[in-house]
C-alpha cells in the first residue's frame, strides 16, 4: 500500500543539508515557513542582478527543514530545477513516492505522465504540501510545471529576474534577497568564533567588508577558526586579496566572495591530506553543482586525478572499472579523496551530505564559477576527461542493485554540466561514450520522451557539426534521435529524421535489410501521423510484403505491420481494405498467437472499430462483446483494456440506436472507472462526458444536463485556466443547454466560452470562430435579433481576417449574416 493511500507523511526528493551554523535569518530571512500560507507561492530573487551567495537556496532549506521537523506539511518535495528534464524527472518520482501511478502506468509510463498526474494531484488534494523548485534556470524549463493547489506552499529560487518568473498563478510574491543584516552577521560570526574571546574583535567591521553575503562570510568564519586566528586578522589579509583580485572578473561571483573564495582555498590545501584539496575542489567545479553522487567523486578514475596516481585499471592494463574492494592502494586513495572533501567542507567551498549517496556534494555556483575561471587550458582537458570518465565508471547498467531513476537524474545533471564546461573536448577525436550512454539513460523507466528528443536532436546536430554527417556517431545520433521520436507521440514531426535514417539504412545495408524495412516502417508511420495517408499507404504495403517473405505471415512484426496498414486504409476512408485486412490480421493471430493473447483481443478491438467506421454497427458489436468477454474471462473485468473495451462497446450499440444497452454500459464504465482510478482521473471524466453525451442522444437531456455540468466542473478544477479540454466541455454544456431551451444558461455559458477562448486561443482559432456562430444562434432563439446580427458580422470579419475570404466556414458565417439580414 502506498504512502498515498496509507496517508503517511511523504518526503521526496533529496532536500541538500542545512549549512553548518545554519543561522534562522529573523530580520531577512521573510519568515518563510511562518508566514507562507497554503495556495501561496513565494520567489526567491537576488537583489541585485548577478549576485550570487546571498543564501537563497539556504533559506529555501530552513523553509523545508522547518516545515518538515514541526509536520507542517504532509508532503514536502524538493524539485532541483536546473533545467527542465530534472523538474520533469523529479515530479515523476514525487508521483511514485505518492503511488499516484495507477496499475496500467507502472514503469512502462513515462516520466511527463506521472508528472502530469503529481500536478494533477496537487491541484485537487485536501491534503497538505509544501514544493520547493530550487535553481529555476529558465523560463522555458517550467513552461506548464508550476505548481499549483490551495492546500500547497511554493518556494522557488532563481538567478533569473522576477519579471522573467512571473506567470498566471494568483497569490505569488517575490522577495528580493540580500545578505544579512548587520545584527543577523554579527549573531553569525558570534556563534561561530568561539575560541577565545578576542577571536571576535572587529567582527562587525569584517560582516560590513563582506556586505553580510552569508556565502563569504562562512568562508571568511571557516578561515578564522581552522587558522585559530581573529577577524582583525582576517580583514587585514583580506585587504591585502581583494587588491590583488580587483582585476579578476568572475561571472555570478563577486569582487569580496572572489577574495574570501580564494582565501579559502589556500588554507584548504595546508589541511592533511596537503595538497589534495584543490584538485578535489576543480574536480568537483567540473560536474554538477546541485548533488553529485558519491560513486563519481570516488571512482578509480576521479582517484587518479585527484591523487596524481594511477588507477587500478592503468597499472594493471585493466579495460573494466575497478572498484576498490580487493585493492589496498584503491581503498587508500579513495578515504584520502573523502579526506580532501572533507577539508573543502570545512573552509567553507561546498556542503557533503553523507546519508545521501545520489546527492552527495554540494558545490555554490559562485564557488563552481571561480574555479574555473582560475583553470588553465590543459587543466580543462584533463579534469574534462577525468569527469567523463569518472561519470561513466559511476554509472550503472539499468536493473542492478543501487541503479535507479534518482541516480540516473543526477548523473544526467553532472554530465550536462560537463558538457556545458568542456565543449568540444567530450569530442575529440569522436562523441566521449558518456555522452551516448547519458542520452541512452533518458529512455530508462520512468522515459522522459521530450527531454530524450531534445537531448538526441543536440547531439545529432553536434555530431554532424564536428564528426560529419556520415560519420558512424553521426548515425548513431541520428537514429537514437529516431527511436525517441518513434516512442513518443510526436510522430508527425519526425518525418525527416526517420528519411534520414532509411537513407542511411539503403546506403549502408540496401533496400531489403531487416534495418532498412525498420526505417521505411518508421517513415510509414510518421507520413501516417501527419495525414499524408496515400503515401503511408505504400510504404506500409512494402514494409508488410518484407514481413511476409523474412518472418512469415504469422510473425508478431508481421500481424503489427498488418495492423497498422489497416488502420492506414480506415484513415483513408477505404473502409473495404481495412475490414479486410483486419479480419486477417485477426486470422493469423488467433491462429498462431491463441484466442486470449494481447494481440489477438486487441486485433479483435480493431476490427470492431474498423466495422463501427464502415456504418456496420451490428458487426461492430459482436466484434466487441467477444472482445469482451475474451478480455474479462482471461485478464479480469477491471483490466484497463476491458474498461476500453466497453466503452468501444458502448459507443457501437448507441451508433445501432440501441440506447438502453449504450446506456447501461456507459454507467459501467464510469462506475467502475471511479471506483478503480478515483473521480479525478482523466478516464473518469472523460467516461462521465461519454455517459452525457449518450444520455443526450437518447433523448434523456434531463439526466445528460448535470453530468455535462459536473465534467465542466471536474475540468475546471483539475486543468489550468483556458485548457482546451475545459473550453470544449463547457461548449458541449451550452449546446445541452440550448437543446433543452434553457437559453439564458446557454447564452450565458456560450459568453464566458467566447471570452475565454479568445484569451486562450485568440480570436481567429477555429474553436473561437464555432463558439461565436452558436452563440450566434442562441441569441436569435432567445429573440434577441441585434444581439444575433452583431455576433455573427464580427465572427465574419474574424473569419475574413484568420481564415480567408473563400474558406468553407467564412463562406457559410457569410450565408448565415445575409439569410438574417434578407
Amino acid at each position: 500500500m502506498g504512502a498515498q493511500r496509507a496517508g503517511a507523511p511523504v518526503l521526496t526528493g533529496s532536500v541538500p543539508p542545512l549549512a553548518p551554523f545554519y543561522l534562522a535569518r529573523q530580520e531577512t530571512g521573510f519568515g518563510l515557513a511562518d508566514a507562507l500560507r497554503p495556495g501561496e507561492t513565494t520567489l526567491l530573487v537576488p537583489a541585485l542582478l548577478g549576485t550570487s551567495g546571498t543564501g537563497k537556496t539556504q533559506l529555501a532549506v530552513g523553509f523545508a527543514h522547518a516545515m518538515w521537523a514541526a509536520r507542517a506539511a504532509d508532503v514536502l518535495a524538493w524539485i532541483p530545477a536546473g533545467n527542465r528534464g530534472a523538474i520533469v524527472a523529479g515530479y515523476a518520482r514525487a508521483a511514485a513516492d505518492l503511488d499516484l501511478l495507477v496499475d496500467d502506468e507502472p514503469s512502462a509510463g513515462t516520466a511527463e505522465r506521472a508528472a502530469k498526474r503529481f500536478l494533477d494531484w496537487l491541484r485537487t488534494t485536501e491534503r497538505r504540501w509544501a514544493l520547493i523548485l530550487d535553481g529555476v534556470a529558465s523560463p522555458v524549463d517550467v513552461d506548464g510545471l508550476w505548481p499549483r493547489g490551495p492546500a500547497g506552499q511554493v518556494v522557488v529560487t532563481s538567478q533569473l529576474r522576477e519579471s522573467e518568473l512571473a506567470w498566471s498563478g494568483a497569490n505569488v510574491t517575490a522577495h528580493a534577497v540580500a545578505g544579512f543584516s548587520r545584527r543577523e552577521a554579527l549573531a553569525y560570526l558570534n556563534a561561530r568564533l568561539t575560541a577565545f574571546p578576542d577571536q571576535r574583535i572587529e567582527a562587525l567591521d569584517l560582516a560590513e567588508d563582506l556586505g553580510g553575503l552569508p556565502l563569504a562570510l562562512a568562508q571568511a568564519a571557516a578561515v578564522v577558526a581552522v587558522a585559530e586566528s581573529t577577524c582583525r586578522d582576517y580583514r587585514a589579509e583580506y585587504a591585502v586579496r581583494l587588491r590583488s583580485t580587483t582585476e579578476t572578473l568572475v561571472e555570478g561571483c563577486s569582487q569580496s566572495l572572489l577574495a574570501t573564495w580564494s582565501l579559502a582555498v589556500e588554507h584548504a590545501h595546508e589541511l592533511p591530506p596537503a595538497g589534495l584539496s584543490w584538485p578535489a575542489l576543480v574536480f568537483a567545479s567540473a560536474l554538477d553543482s546541485s548533488g553529485i553522487p558519491a560513486a563519481v567523486l570516488t571512482s578509480p578514475a576521479a582517484c587518479a586525478f585527484i591523487t596524481g596516481r594511477p588507477s587500478v585499471a592503468e597499472r594493471t592494463g585493466s579495460t573494466g572499472s575497478a572498484g576498490f574492494a580487493g585493492d589496498g592502494q584503491a581503498n587508500a586513495d579513495g578515504n584520502l579523496v573523502r579526506a580532501a572533501y572533507a577539508a573543502l567542507e570545512q573552509l567553507g567551498l561546498l556542503s557533503v551530505d553523507s546519508r545521501d549517496a545520489v546527492r552527495t556534494v554540494w558545490l555554490h555556483t559562485a564557488v563552481r564559477s571561480a574555479v574555473r575561471a582560475y583553470l588553465a587550458p590543459a587543466n580543462v582537458e584533463q579534469v574534462a576527461a577525468a569527469a567523463a570518465a569518472a561519470l561513466l565508471e559511476a554509472w550503472p547498467d539499468p536493473g542492478v542493485p543501487g541503479s535507479g531513476p534518482q541516480l540516473s537524474q543526477a548523473l544526467r545533471d553532472s554530465a550536462a554540466a560537463l558538457r556545458a564546461f568542456a565543449g568540444d573536448l567530450l569530442w575529440k577525436p569522436e562523441a566521449h561514450p558518456v555522452l551516448l550512454r547519458a542520452g541512452t539513460s533518458l529512455t530508462e523507466a520512468p522515459a522522459l520522451t521530450d527531454a530524450a528528443i531534445g537531448y538526441w536532436q543536440a547531439l545529432s546536430a553536434a555530431s554532424g557539426q564536428l564528426l560529419g554527417y556520415g560519420n558512424a556517431q553521426s548515425v548513431l545520433a541520428r537514429d537514437r534521435l529516431a527511436d525517441a521520436f518513434a516512442s513518443s507521440d510526436r510522430l508527425a514531426e519526425a518525418l525527416p529524421v526517420f528519411e534520414a535514417a532509411l537513407s542511411d539504412r539503403e546506403a549502408t545495408f540496401g533496400p531489403q535489410h531487416q534495418e532498412t524495412v525498420t526505417a521505411r516502417f518508421n517513415v510509414a508511420r510518421s507520413l501516417n501521423a501527419a495525414g499524408r495517408e496515400p503515401e503511408a499507404i505504400a510504404l506500409f504495403e512494402q514494409v508488410l510484403a518484407a514481413r511476409e517473405r523474412s518472418s512469415g505471415p504469422g510473425h508478431r512484426e508481421t500481424l503489427a505491420v498488418r495492423v497498422q496498414l489497416a488502420a492506414a486504409y480506415e484513415a483513408a476512408g477505404r473502409h473495404g481494405d481495412s475490414i479486410k485486412l483486419y479480419e486477417r490480421a485477426l486470422a493469423d493471430a488467433e491462429r498462431e498467437l491463441g484466442q486470449t493473447h494481447r494481440d489477438t483481443l486487441s486485433a479483435r478491438v480493431s476490427l470492431g472499430g474498423a466495422y463501427l467506421s464502415a456504418g456496420q454497427a451490428r458487426e461492430a458489436i459482436a466484434a466487441f462483446q467477444r472482445a469482451l468477454a475474451d478480455t474479462e474471462r482471461t485478464l479480469g473485468a477491471d483490466d484497463p483494456a476491458a474498461l476500453a473495451t466497453r466503452a468501444s462497446l458502448a459507443g457501437a450499440y448507441r451508433a445501432a440506436g440501441k440506447a438502453k444497452e449504450a446506456i447501461a454500459c456507459c454507467e459501467r464504465v464510469l462506475a467502475d472507472r471511479e471506483r478503480l482510478f478515483g473521480a479525478d482521473h482523466p478516464d473518469t471524466v472523460s467516461a462521465r462526458g461519454n455517459l452525457a453525451y449518450t444520455y443526450r442522444t437518447a433523448g434523456r437531456l434531463k439526466d445528460a444536463i448535470p453530468q455535462y455540468e459536473r465534467v465542466v466542473a471536474d475540468r475546471e478544477r483539475l486543468l489550468p485556466v483556458g485548457h482546451h479540454d475545459t473550453l470544449a466541455a463547457r461548449a458541449i454544456l451550452a449546446a445541452a443547454y440550448q437543446q433543452g431551451r434553457r437559453l439564458r444558461d446557454a447564452i450565458t455559458t456560450y459568453e464566458r466560452v467566447v471570452a475565454d477562448s479568445e484569451r486562450a486561443l485568440g480570436p481567429g482559432h477555429i474553436d473561437t470562430l464555432t463558439t461565436r456562430c452558436n452563440l450566434a444562434t442562441a441569441y436569435y432563439e432567445a429573440g434577441r435579433t441585434t444581439d444575433g446580427v452583431r455576433v455573427l458580422r464580427r465572427a465574419l470579419a474574424d473569419c475574413e481576417q484568420y481564415l480567408g475570404a473563400d474558406h468553407p466556414m467564412t463562406i457559410t458565417v457569410r450565408d448565415n449574416l445575409q439569410a438574417v439580414k434578407g
